[in-house]
């Protein structure tokens, strides 16, 4: 694996522990990238400023995708062309918008829901204490994962087998798109993981050349887009030791990492650089 190859990584259950959200136990194949200099892509469900938080941890600088496809952040200069459509932010970055603005999803899953009859709780009406509730994260970390642009996480707050795919064939007849996560159902606009990785890609080659390759590691369905825009995709196993069958059955060519989170990623990273 030379430096004509780009990773694109879910974070959630997949670089990220599913519980303890520490990456750690991928220490040893991080080391690895870092010297050869291959650029690793975060392509989450989480907002900028949680990502951000991330990315000083793992002291690295380089493009990232936030909310499910929703935008993809360029740190300013990384590219040695203009971004089309790209807008200037703090902190020297790039923005390129590809999602629908938050407000909207936040109305149209509400009518949805009321729709079908589908009782749920989304981010948008929960507190912070409630996320903290929810997710195990701490309060500074739930406050960043509330600051939402381009989706919006939710549960369904009832046993019934049918509700979500009654609620997601709603939002769907609404123009929208709904997906499930590692923890949360999820709905967003046109865009999608994969869409993203694709603009990207698009950029490193015309960087780098046209022989430039891409590898992805994901979990969970809504990494389905991203599994099946990249060359090489990895699916790592879910707790349990399980890899999720909505995503198998979508992307049967995807490689099994060979563990649970971070430790599957780090199995499967290490095998591939050796």
């Amino acid at each position: 694996m030379g430096k004509d190859w780009v990773i694109f990584t879910d974070l959630d259950g997949t670089l990220l522990d599913h519980t303890t959200y520490r990456w750690t136990a991928a220490r040893a194949a991080l080391r690895e990238l870092d010297r050869r200099e291959l650029p690793l892509v975060l392509v989450s469900s989480k907002t900028r400023k949680e990502i951000l938080s991330l990315l000083s941890q793992l002291h690295r600088r380089e493009p990232f995708v936030v909310e499910n496809g929703g935008g993809i952040h360029i740190p300013v200069g990384y590219f040695p062309f203009p971004i089309k459509g790209a807008v200037a932010e703090s902190g020297g970055w790039w923005r390129v918008s590809l999602g629908t603005p938050y407000p909207k999803l936040v109305s149209v899953l509400g009518a949805a829901a009321k729709r079908v009859g589908v009782r749920l709780r989304g981010f948008a009406r929960m507190s912070v204490a409630e996320v903290v509730e929810w997710t195990g994260l701490d309060s500074a970390q739930a406050r960043r994962a509330r600051s939402r642009e381009f989706d919006e996480p939710f549960l369904i707050m009832e046993s019934d087998a049918s509700a979500w795919p009654r609620l997601s064939a709603e939002i769907e007849r609404r123009g929208l798109r709904p997906t499930r996560g590692s923890r949360f159902f999820h709905i967003h606009g046109a865009n999608d993981k994969g869409a993203a990785v694709r603009r990207l890609m698009g950029w490193y080659r015309l960087a780098r050349g046209v022989g430039v390759r891409s590898l992805g590691l994901g979990d969970s369905p809504n990494d389905i887009p991203m599994l099946r825009a990249v060359d090489v995709p990895i699916l790592v196993a879910r707790p349990g030791g399980r890899y999720d069958r909505e995503t198998l059955d979508a992307v049967p060519r995807a490689r099994r990492a060979g563990g649970v989170g971070p430790e599957g990623w780090n199995r499967a990273m290490l095998r591939l650089l050796a």
